[in-house]
């Protein structure tokens, strides 16, 4: 117990999944957590769970409201020591197939949500003496799934900018670590979206099948380590976990 004791989180796309189980994960680990997402009436419920969470509404391709949610931290709890790109969204379709406006919200949500979070957090953090930037990207940024042109795109685009944020920080002599992790196949509502939509004998279904479905404490526990003083010495990295996905 206590391994971020006393240290500050925000989390992106905290209402459910993913972001929810790390909020809960690093909060029992004694981290102060503030989780923002678009959707109120869960963000506000998860909040409610976990003692001494607050909940924001934070659409993360506004960068004003980036400015306001880690001055509303900053105000309530003193600085800002980790934070958790996590906030995301898959739409179905082809390159021939999904609309303009499919792909551009995909890449502004996740892309451009991890790059201004990035951007507004970084000067926060070096005041206060570094931190850690754990961004979330996915194996689907690394391998080729017809049906996801643009989330792959994101994801890949996460995986390679935060290891040049990480090398930037370094460069300026910033004690701020930045890593990504790439999840297969985990438990949450996306998923169960990816089930329902994809046919059940297309590639990403074959690989649910012979890797099976990861939990949402599964990630949380690597978000754990990498928020934790235990990852001290890495950063520049992705980190997959996916029960073997990508090895075959």
């Amino acid at each position: 117990m206590g391994r971020v004791e006393g240290k500050v989180a925000i989390i992106t796309g905290g209402a459910s999944g993913l972001g929810a189980e790390d909020a809960r994960l690093l909060a029992r680990e004694g981290a102060k957590v503030v989780i923002t997402d678009v959707q109120d009436e869960l963000g506000a419920r998860i909040a409610a769970e976990i003692p001494g969470a607050v909940y924001l509404n934070q659409d993360v391709r506004n960068e004003a409201r980036w400015d306001e949610v880690i001055a509303e931290t900053i105000a309530r709890f003193g600085k800002l020591d980790v934070l958790v790109n996590n906030a995301g969204l898959v739409r179905f379709g082809t390159i021939e197939g999904l609309s303009f406006a499919d792909y551009k919200i995909q890449v502004d949500v996740m892309l451009d949500g991890t790059f201004l979070g990035c951007k507004a957090a970084i000067p926060h953090m070096t005041k206060g003496g570094g931190g850690s930037i754990i961004n979330m990207a996915s194996i689907g940024g690394m391998i080729g799934l017809s049906q996801i042109p643009a989330y792959a795109g994101a994801k890949g685009g996460i995986i390679s900018m935060s290891r040049s944020i990480a090398i930037h920080c370094q460069e300026q002599g910033y004690a701020i670590r930045c890593n990504s992790i790439a999840p297969g196949g985990i438990e949450t509502p996306m998923t169960a979206q990816a089930v329902a939509e994809l046919d059940a004998d297309s590639a990403g279904m074959e690989q649910t099948r012979n890797h099976g479905m990861g939990k949402p404490i599964d990630v949380a526990n690597l978000v754990l380590f990498l928020a934790s003083e235990e990852s001290r010495h890495i950063t520049g990295t992705n980190m997959v976990i996916d029960n073997g996905e990508t090895v075959r």
